[in-house]
């Protein structure tokens, strides 16, 4: 059972840093490198020199961007631009952004999660990791000894007792409060009071924590606790035996699973024709009209639909849009190719998408990572820009030029996270994006 407990937060000072928006930045994942360099320029203490130094020449194993963050850390300490809280506190983050032209606020709080590697509990995963990001995280968490950033946990909650709990114990008090570059208002309270950190506490210890975002942050953290195990024994409250972790009921109004499409180069051109011919075994196909800008009245029936059997595909050779709906012979030929998976995961858009069309209708293996979008709006354009650049220095299409295919699917939801979770998968990579993201600089764990 995960164990949450409250902690000593290193936070910044204001008095020292002015606005807290000048000085936050998202997760590392998400930060372009142009959008690094805007966030350097922003503030001389601005948390990105923490969260994703930039490397510079000359760079070697005793100077590199990890060390340098762990100077930062340290010289930021000494001079007071970031304290430790006098006391332990949960610390309740609020999230306000506009969807559907209205505001949303997603609530949660942050604490320390006790470790356990997945399958050992009640923590679990829902998507895959690879080695190159958890070596990186791994190698700033050595560095710094901290948690810098928080991982996204989901608990079932149906009433939100531990939420509401906290709720009442910030209510009238002025939070913290920044402001992202996407326009998303985040504000934070810390919580010290004792009877309420135990009573959200025994509320918590008696569910599941599902992992929504920050897998590799998250088994960093596993590897983390388990090499410093390995040089001296750990007692059970030391911090690197914990996580720092946002905590968010799946059942609050304001958790939003925004969808993930594909748009894909490096495939061979076909036209609509070719694309359904393919398809038609195993799918219903229809034609729906041509041009990128299509893209959004698909989406508005996709996803009204509800339907994670249904997706559209876009072919730039005859710049055509085809809706696939899978039949049940589609059904029954994904049973076959995913026979090691549950019959949650074979239903899912993604792995829909990738196991049965991608790879084995139309044949496609080692293609360039797709470029991931979470709108219509975001697909169109793309595609309009593909189509623009035409064809790449070798005259051939797809391989650096316009975008050859294109998928809109629909996000899996909280539910597929946690049924798929508990059969032990995980699910094809993004799956699901939770928007927001959680910003790094408004609270970090220490590890010492």
């Amino acid at each position: 059972m995960p164990t949450i407990q409250p902690f000593r937060g290193l936070r910044y000072d204001l008095g020292h840093v002015g606005s807290l928006s000048d000085v936050v930045t998202p997760p590392y994942d998400v930060i372009s490198p142009a959008f690094q360099d805007e966030l350097y320029k922003k503030h001389p203490a601005n948390f990105i020199r923490l969260e994703l130094n930039r490397e510079e020449p000359g760079d070697n194993d005793q100077s590199n961007k990890y060390t340098r963050a762990a100077k930062f850390l340290k010289q930021w300490r000494q001079e007071g631009v970031m304290q430790v809280d006098p006391d332990p506190a949960l610390y309740v983050y609020h999230q306000t952004f506009q969807h559907g032209g209205q505001a949303v606020t997603r609530r949660g709080f942050m604490g320390r999660v006790k470790l356990e590697r997945f399958g050992e509990g009640k923590i679990y995963p829902h998507e895959e990791t690879h080695s190159g990001p958890k070596a990186d995280r791994l190698n700033l968490t050595k560095a710094c000894r901290a948690n810098l950033s928080q991982i996204f946990g989901l608990y079932p909650d149906p009433q939100n007792e531990a939420q509401d709990l906290l709720e009442a114990a910030v209510a009238g008090q002025t939070p913290l409060e920044a402001a992202d570059h996407l326009g998303v208002v985040h504000r934070m309270w810390p919580v010290t009071d004792v009877k309420t950190i135990a009573d959200v506490a025994a509320i918590m210890d008696e569910k599941p924590l599902f992992i929504a975002d920050g897998h590799h942050r998250y088994e960093t953290a596993c590897n983390y606790r388990d090499s410093l195990s390995q040089q001296r024994p750990l007692d059970e409250i030391h911090p690197a035996n914990f996580v720092l972790t946002q905590c968010v009921s799946m059942n609050d109004p304001g958790l939003l699973v925004l969808p993930t499409h594909r748009l894909l180069r490096g495939v061979k051109p076909m036209t609509s024709a070719e694309l359904q011919g393919k398809l038609s075994e195993c799918f219903t196909v229809q034609t729906v009209g041509q041009g990128p800008e299509l893209a959004g009245s698909l989406w508005n029936d996709i996803a009204g639909a509800n339907q994670q059997s249904r997706l559209a595909l876009y072919t730039a050779e005859d710049n055509t849009w085809t809706v696939a709906t899978i039949s049940l012979v589609g059904a029954g030929r994904m049973a076959q190719l995913a026979q090691e998976q549950s019959g949650d995961w074979q239903s899912l858009g993604v792995s829909i998408l990738h196991r049965l069309i991608i790879e084995t209708l139309l044949g496609f293996a080692d293609l360039p990572k797709p470029l991931y979008v979470h709108s219509a709006e975001e697909v169109t354009e793309n595609l309009v820009k593909g189509d623009a650049v035409g064809r790449d220095a070798t005259g051939q299409m797809g391989s650096g030029g316009r975008f050859e295919l294109a998928a809109l699917v629909m996000p899996a939801t909280v539910d597929h996270v946690r049924a798929i979770s508990e059969h032990g998968e995980r699910m094809p990579a993004k799956s699901t994006y939770f928007y927001p993201k959680l910003l790094g600089g408004m609270v970090v764990h220490l590890l010492e």
